[in-house]
Formats: C-alpha cells, sequence, structure tokens
C-alpha cells in the first residue's frame, strides 16, 4: 500500500480496530458504505499487516486484528489455570465439528455412550458449541454446530481446515482398526450380500 493510504483502507481499518469482536465484510461494509470494495480492501490491509507486531486475519468469514503468533509470548501474563475439558467434552465438540449440524441422539450414537446435558452445557458456555436448529425428524431434535468463536479460538479459518484422518493417524490421536476374528467374521458376513 502507498504511503497515504486513501480514505477507504483508512475507513475499514478504523472499523475493524474499534469493534469488539471479528466482522464479516458484509457488516465492515455497512459501516464504511457500499461504494467500498470491502474485500478488495480487506486483501490489501492482510498484505499490508503481514509481516507486523500485529496481523489481520480471516476465521470462519470474520475478520479481525490479532498479535503475531511469533510475538504472543511478550503478551502473555501469569493468570489462572483454566479448567481442562473432560475427555467426554473433547470427543462432543470432535464430534459436532466433524458432523454438524448433529442431534444429541447422533452425538451418543457415534460416541457408543450417553452424554451428560453438562456437557453441551460446557462447550455451549465456552462458546464453541451453539443450537443450530431442529432436524426435520420425529420429535423434531434439536441439532448442534461450532460457532466463529470455535474458529477462532483453534486457529481455523474454516472447518476444512480441521485435520483429516491420515493426519489424525499420524500423530497417534486414531486407535488402531479392530482386527479381531468377530470384526473379520463380520466384514466378510457383509462382503456375501
Amino acid at each position: 500500500m502507498n504511503a497515504a493510504p486513501d480514505a477507504a483502507i483508512r475507513a475499514v481499518e478504523a472499523t475493524l480496530f474499534a469493534a469488539e469482536t471479528p466482522l464479516s465484510p458484509a457488516e465492515v461494509a455497512a459501516c464504511v458504505g457500499s461504494a467500498v470494495d470491502v474485500r478488495a480492501v480487506l486483501a490489501a490491509l492482510a498484505a499490508d499487516y503481514a509481516g507486523r507486531g500485529i496481523n489481520l486475519v480471516e476465521r470462519g468469514g470474520r475478520w479481525h486484528f490479532q498479535t503475531a503468533p511469533d510475538l504472543a509470548h511478550l503478551l502473555r501474563r501469569e493468570r489462572a489455570e483454566t479448567r481442562r475439558l473432560s475427555r467426554a467434552a473433547v470427543e462432543t465438540l470432535a464430534i459436532i465439528a466433524y458432523h454438524e449440524p448433529v442431534s444429541r441422539a447422533e452425538v451418543e450414537a457415534i460416541r457408543g455412550v450417553q452424554i451428560s446435558k453438562g456437557t453441551l452445557d460446557v462447550l455451549i458456555e465456552a462458546g464453541w458449541v451453539r443450537p443450530a436448529g431442529r432436524r426435520e425428524a420425529p420429535g423434531r431434535p434439536l441439532t448442534y454446530a461450532t460457532t466463529p468463536a470455535f474458529l477462532t479460538d483453534f486457529g481455523l479459518s474454516s472447518r476444512r481446515d480441521l485435520p483429516g484422518v491420515d493426519e489424525l493417524a499420524a500423530a497417534g490421536l486414531l486407535d488402531p482398526i479392530d482386527t479381531t476374528p468377530v470384526m473379520l467374521e463380520m466384514e466378510k458376513d457383509g462382503e456375501d450380500d
């Protein structure tokens, strides 16, 4: 960008700087006017801030300024240790992230055990999970999905950035496939159909 940024760039920059939460391009346009090519200005600002002490980043289609990752250690302060998520909460969050929108019954079917109401409450209070409507099925079960805060907190631009099966296996986070004789017999029985 030039030494003297034009009014559109300055307006978008000021809007993002003053915002309490990340903003979508449409929300930025509502502040600076529809005559501004907000997406082009955001790209120019992101390029201009790359390599600086703060960066302009997009997370889940929403833009905000954040401290450059390599300088975050300078700003860390001592604070109380936050409570870790239970294994049930981590598994539930992963299932919701990979299968959203998903109902409670579907989460339980994938996990193989029931989940307590408190598990979903913890994830909702953390701002990572939200109700996503009701499924058009008997009983109209409530479905759950992840939030933009989930993407921001985990440093993801979109759900496509979640690790795949190969990446999870390489990291040792997946159990080896069950190859017991019973499982092998079930697979053979299925081939005869």
